[in-house]
């Protein structure tokens, strides 16, 4: 029996100590070299793949017509002419602007309204399919009866946004919420949160990974509703965003400014996910031990 016990005592041992290997985490910082290979050099790659690629269409006469598809030079050509003459920063941040205050709006609409469908049983079931099914509906269809009942203003611009943001945002808060186990709740009501300090101190944290999920499926249909919206209702007094530079270049037949303007969307997009949520879904991954650092 004796025997028995030294053999293993370092069993157990080994086993702590494999343990404890496995939860170390690298704490220093990633060196630069890294980060550049991991992280810049293939996007990079990309991007000049695909301008490789754009190039040889026109260069070899696969599209020789540059009403068709402009040169990647034309389109160069056509930012630094906005650039030069002041209005190309002007373009982005009317789109933005507008962009990220109707987002916020919709946060603020969608999280209340995601809490209440995930915890009152008759409300989910009143109006749970129907935010499945606006969710679902493209925003673009929005437009028309948001200009009829608001007219060409930038509150028209707010209303189509928060119809494609708040479902989303909505739901994605609901299948968060399904998701706590419930011994979390046992467990804070046991501590004495309830009510409005459970919801902020129990259900909110434990929900986040897929209320920061409905988020960024919120940003992407309130950014694409915007951009359906300035395109069908241009309105000098709206000012010009990215969505207005669209159509003004399909009208004025510019197809190098009309790139230009898919081109800055594309560069917006990206540039919200890796500034915003990106980070904040590693943040979130970190905070709950799935994401090692190094």
């Amino acid at each position: 029996m004796a025997s028995t016990d030294t053999t293993t005592a370092p069993d157990a041992g080994s086993v702590e100590a494999g343990l404890d290997a496995l939860e170390t985490t690298q704490s220093g910082r990633t060196p630069w070299r890294k980060t550049f290979v991991d992280k810049i050099v293939p996007p990079l790659t990309a991007i000049v793949v695909v301008l490789v690629v754009w190039q040889g269409l026109i260069s070899f006469g696969v599209v020789g017509d540059p009403t068709k598809l402009p040169s990647p030079g034309a389109v160069w050509h056509a930012l630094r002419r906005d650039w030069l003459q002041g209005t190309l920063l002007g373009y982005i941040w009317t789109s933005v602007s507008r962009g990220l205050l109707g987002f916020c709006f919709a946060l603020l609409i969608g999280t209340p309204l995601g809490l209440v469908v995930a915890r009152v049983k008759f409300v989910r079931a009143a109006i749970g399919p129907i935010l499945s099914g606006l969710q679902s509906l493209p925003s673009v269809a929005w437009v028309p009866p948001a200009v009829i009942w608001l007219g060409l203003n930038n509150s028209m611009m707010y209303a189509v946004i928060l119809l494609g943001a708040v479902p989303s945002i909505a739901n994605g808060l609901v299948s968060g919420v399904d998701q706590v186990p419930p011994l979390f709740q046992r467990a804070g009501r046991t501590m004495g949160a309830t009510g409005l300090k459970g919801t902020w101190h129990i259900t909110l944290p434990a929900a986040l990974p897929g209320y920061v999920a409905g988020m960024k499926q919120g940003w992407a249909f309130s950014w694409r509703s915007l951009m359906a919206a300035e395109i069908i209702a241009s309105f000098p007094d709206l000012g010009v965003g990215l969505g207005q530079l669209l159509e003004n270049a399909r009208t004025a037949s510019d197809m190098a400014m009309v790139f230009e303007a898919i081109l800055l969307i594309l560069f917006v997009g990206i540039a919200i996910d890796l500034l915003i949520f990106s980070p904040l879904e590693r943040w979130v991954l970190r905070s709950r031990g799935l994401l090692v650092r190094g």
